[in-house]
């Protein structure tokens, strides 16, 4: 019985760090990070390995862009659940972002684990759409000596094709804009728009019009047009 009324003791603490929790969480959800982060902290000291505390916090180091510490958060998130995907996305994108702020040297030595991490993240979930955007980007980006291709781009467009046709075609034509290829990347667009017609697909479409093709008028034609179809 001794086991039960150890239980009976631990029940207020545990009470008292889950309505932490969903204070330091309605807090964050509202993006109040300055006020959540506090609380966040103060529950892994009583509970060093709660993971959505862990997560939480690397997030918001991530979006103050204190990388390193975001790191240290996914890091030990990977050790504790080593299967779960998105703590290697989540890390291999901290790392990226690291490399890019870093010389070129420096950046050099990074990308070998920041493309391992995006890897393993599809590794582990076959079906992982972000893990596959983040290596087109690293793809387009780094210069063709250490490994920057068109080609490797354009093989996790094709995936992402396969998972969801809209990804695909916004993924193709973001490659193409890259690339300055701009009827090949509105005829992408207008693709996604035909297959998903989310906001951001006509949004794609506008800043292509706006940014690359000088056309303003055009952009604000396909805006309206989505404001209307709402």
């Amino acid at each position: 019985m001794k086991w039960f009324f150890k239980l009976l003791l631990l029940f207020p603490l545990m009470l008292i760090s889950q309505t932490n929790f969903e204070k330091g969480e309605k807090l964050f959800l509202q993006e109040k990070y300055a006020l959540a982060k506090p609380i966040f902290e103060s529950i892994l000291i009583e509970n060093p390995n709660h993971l959505k505390t862990l997560e939480y916090l690397g997030d918001i180091e991530g979006d103050s862009k204190s990388w390193d510490k975001a790191m240290i958060y996914y890091g030990k998130l990977k050790q504790l659940k080593p299967k779960e995907a998105n703590y290697y996305y989540k890390y291999g994108g901290c790392l990226g972002m690291k490399a890019k702020d870093a010389n070129k040297f420096v950046a050099l030595g990074m990308i070998g684990e920041v493309k391992a991490s995006f890897e393993k993240a599809i590794e582990l979930n076959p079906k992982h759409l972000e893990a596959r955007w983040a290596l087109i980007q690293l793809y387009l980006e780094l210069p063709g000596i250490v490994g920057g291709s068109e080609r490797k781009a354009t093989k996790y467009a094709n995936e992402l094709s396969q998972l969801s046709p809209v990804d695909g075609y916004l993924a193709k034509g973001h490659i193409a804009e890259y690339f300055d290829r701009y009827q090949e990347a509105e005829k992408n667009y207008k693709k996604a728009i035909e297959v998903g017609g989310s906001k951001n697909t006509y949004q794609k479409l506008a800043n292509l019009y706006k940014n690359k093709l000088n056309q303003p008028q055009k952009a604000k034609e396909v805006m309206e047009t989505f404001s209307r179809k709402g």
